[in-house]
């Protein structure tokens, strides 16, 4: 079987680039077809891949800012042929499933997120901080925009949803059915300590910016007057500074060899914003550590009310003090908070994935035997 792998864009590290990881070390010596790369924004290790831009790659300043470029995206993917493989698999949340192949060429998408810039315009630029200005701009760009999407999401063979949300957008967006296969999380560098070690302070870990939506917690801390230590940088470090009281601790990057520890030792960590999924809330379950996080998108795959943590349902201040008010974390289980994270470990990823691609690849052999499409 030859494989292909597909990825957006490859100046930038987060969630996304996590999952590429562990399926390059799934699929070894396999080719990676991505938009740009720039090097000196990514691991060491992935010059070692074998990794294969498009012509935007050559674009002034995309490496820098690819924002601006996005329109041109469709164009330079559209242009893509692939179908010397026999299976395709895209990490897709942009526009990298678009590209060409023919019949006798498998695609599988791995889906982040339906291009949230398309379908969800309003909260991507809220998001990002870009004003009404640019969002009355981009509506007329983005219809097409659209249109596009939806077709290349009508020639994937098969669908795979991070999360159930995105299960749900998938159909939403694509009107297309799909698999859930949890994002890979690396579970056995986190262990529970006796209960004797834990200490009496909420935890997050994340980058500081908007969206993530850390001030609901500074502020629940503050006026709650209960201790929270916040780990991450982000553009959003000064505006959450000027709003902390003095029992809100900002430690800046978290070194990875202290990451474990510091999960294992919280009394529990807070995961306030809307993710996709959610990595570090998982990571804090494998620790042995209940996890209080807003009610929606993957946190309601990975959060169970009353077993693993709890779930407020409202973004706001108020309906986050309301649970942390009640919170007694000495309720939870901390063996079984990791059992059930061990659901998500990259182990079983990797078991799922190859599985699925292999299954779906000889399906596909067996149906092009009898001449069905």
């Amino acid at each position: 079987m030859k494989l292909a792998l597909v990825h957006d864009w490859l100046n930038q590290i987060g969630g996304a680039e996590d999952v590429l990881d562990t399926l390059v070390n799934l699929y070894p010596d396999t080719p990676l077809y991505t938009s740009i790369y720039a090097p000196e924004l990514m691991p060491p290790h992935y010059r070692q891949w074998d990794i294969r831009t498009l012509w935007l790659d050559k674009l002034p300043g995309i490496h820098q800012h690819h924002q601006p470029y996005l329109p041109m995206y469709p164009l330079g993917w559209g242009k893509l042929d692939l179908s010397d493989y026999d299976v395709v698999l895209s990490n897709k949340s942009g526009f990298c499933h678009g590209f060409q192949f023919g019949d006798n060429t498998l695609h599988i998408c791995y889906c982040l997120a339906p291009t949230r810039y398309v379908w969800q315009l309003e909260n991507y630029v809220a998001r990002e901080g870009l004003g009404k200005a640019v969002l009355a701009g981009l509506r007329p760009l983005v219809a097409g925009l659209k249109r596009w999407d939806y077709a290349a999401a009508q020639r994937v063979q098969h669908f795979i949803a991070i999360s159930s949300d995105i299960q749900q957008r998938i159909k939403s967006y694509y009107d297309r059915d799909s698999v859930i296969i949890f994002p890979p999380v690396d579970t056995t560098r986190f262990q529970p300590v006796p209960a004797s070690e834990v200490e009496d302070y909420y935890l997050i870990v994340s980058r500081l910016i908007p969206y993530k939506r850390i001030d609901l917690a500074v502020q629940a801390a503050t006026r709650l007057g209960v201790k929270l230590k916040i780990g991450g940088k982000g553009r959003d470090m000064e505006r959450l500074r000027a709003m902390a009281g003095p029992t809100v601790e900002f430690l800046g990057y978290v070194p990875d060899d202290e990451l474990p520890t510091l999960m294992a030792r919280c009394k529990a960590f807070l995961f306030p914003g809307f993710e996709d999924f959610g990595i570090t809330p998982v990571q804090a379950e494998a620790a042995g550590r209940p996890v209080i996080a807003y009610g929606a998108g993957g946190a309601l795959d990975t959060v169970i009310p009353g077993q693993t943590g709890e779930l407020f349902n409202e973004l706001t201040v108020d309906s986050l003090v309301n649970v942390m008010q009640g919170f007694d974390a000495t309720r939870y289980n901390p063996d079984g908070i990791r059992r059930h994270a061990l659901q998500f470990d990259t182990r079983v990823f990797n078991e799922q994935i190859s599985a699925f691609v292999d299954t779906q690849w000889q399906n596909f052999q067996a149906a092009k035997r009898v001449g069905v499409k």
